[in-house]
């Protein structure tokens, strides 16, 4: 909760550092144009300056990580930097003399440069497709006209790619809503039964709403220590108490502990030990991974179904899969299964108590051990997670 709140000053310090960067680049903006009519014709193609001194702003240019196009009045690019080239994915040799439509095929874009080349300027998102999908990035367009023209001859664009700060934005918003939820519920159960209580003559509101409202009070406490679990693990600061584990001593007294509860449910419950297997670890820490994972496949696994948990070694590392035979998870949610406070199916989640947490932290618990966590799943058939830990040694051999 802490973390979320240096959000606004990390974004206005980096748009306040890429706006300086475009300021520059557009109070130079007048002399790379008297360039361009001075400079000879082979240099006007390729960018290239006229003097040793507009020659370091053409390399400075080039070498910005922000994107620089300059087109000029019949809608021609005369200058692009690399990172340009890159974000739009044109050659940059062939893009210099043709029309910016050919370069860059964005209507949008080619809207806004005719509306800067008659006077208007704007500084406006833009989504473009990309290899890895549409990443969104803030364009600047700037008409440049030469003293005493009031008609554009030349216009500079600048592009930033925005698309992982509008990723972070985004979780920002859904964390701060998250938890404005998960705080609001038990909250307002806490109020309206201290409410009940104290308008009651009697002691018997008392009796039947006090254990209640303890059990919420519970819950918030539990939601704020999920939450430190999993601003410590994001911010690479959770501390491991690292030894040699037998994962068996440290799984078996955990099964154990749910077995009740898959009895009451009526759930097979199966701890099988494939190998003797150890690893370098924080036993406390693979407790709480034990925990969640076998929480979570009983909550999901309806009565006659089965949990298994599998302990193994596979090419150097150790194997901890925990398998049910219940509802299973659609594919178009396996992506995000471990993002903070995403839950399959949030009435269900509502109903058993859970913040949508648990697997969050237990990737953050396997990534401090150096490991990998997966899961596989089928709709109706059951889910599998399957997490690979580095081995310290396997019983009987070297590692």
């Amino acid at each position: 909760m802490l973390l979320s709140a240096l959000w606004p000053p990390v974004l206005m310090a980096i748009g306040a550092a890429m706006g300086a960067i475009a300021g520059a680049v557009f109070a130079r903006a007048r002399m790379l144009r008297t360039l361009s009519r001075t400079a000879a014709p082979e240099q006007r193609s390729t960018g290239a300056p006229g003097s040793d001194f507009e020659g370091a702003f053409v390399r400075l240019v080039r070498a910005l990580p922000l994107g620089v196009v300059f087109v000029d009045e019949n809608a021609r690019v005369t200058f692009a930097n690399a990172a340009a080239a890159t974000t739009f994915g044109f050659d940059l040799d062939r893009a210099v003399g043709s029309h910016v439509i050919a370069s860059i095929p964005n209507v949008e874009l080619e809207r806004r440069i005719d509306e800067a080349l008659r006077g208007e300027a704007s500084i406006a998102p833009l989504m473009l497709a990309g290899s890895g999908g549409p990443r969104t990035y803030r364009v600047s367009v700037y008409p440049l006209a030469a003293e005493g023209e009031d008609q554009a001859r030349r216009v500079v664009v600048f592009v930033d790619d925005q698309t992982d700060l509008a990723r972070l934005d985004r979780a920002r918003k859904e964390f701060l809503s998250n938890v404005s939820h998960e705080l609001r519920t038990p909250l307002s159960s806490i109020k309206l039964m201290l409410e009940t209580v104290m308008a009651s003559p009697d002691d018997e509101a008392a009796d039947l709403f006090l254990p209640q409202a303890l059990g919420q009070v519970d819950r918030l406490a539990e939601l704020v220590r999920q939450l430190l679990e999993q601003a410590r693990a994001e911010s690479g600061q959770m501390h491991l108490h690292l030894r040699d584990v037998d994962l068996d001593a440290v799984a078996q007294p955990i099964v154990a502990s749910f077995e009740p509860q898959a009895s009451n449910k009526g759930v097979s419950l199966e701890l099988r030990s494939m190998r003797p297997v150890r690893v370098e670890a924080d036993p406390d820490r693979l407790s709480q991974v034990f925990v969640n994972l076998i929480d979570n496949a009983l909550r999901h696994t309806p009565a006659g179904g089965a949990v298994i948990v599998e302990l193994d070694a596979q090419g150097g590392e150790a194997v901890l899969r925990v398998r049910d035979t219940g509802v299973g998870i659609p594919y178009r949610d396996l992506p995000r299964i471990f993002e903070r406070f995403y839950v399959v199916d949030r009435s269900r989640t509502r109903m058993s108590g859970g913040a949508g947490l648990g697997l969050a932290i237990v990737k953050g618990i396997v990534d401090a051990h150096g490991g990998t966590i997966s899961a596989e799943s089928m709709l109706g058939s059951g889910t599998s997670f399957t997490i690979r830990i580095p081995i310290m040694r396997v019983a009987g051999r070297e590692p």
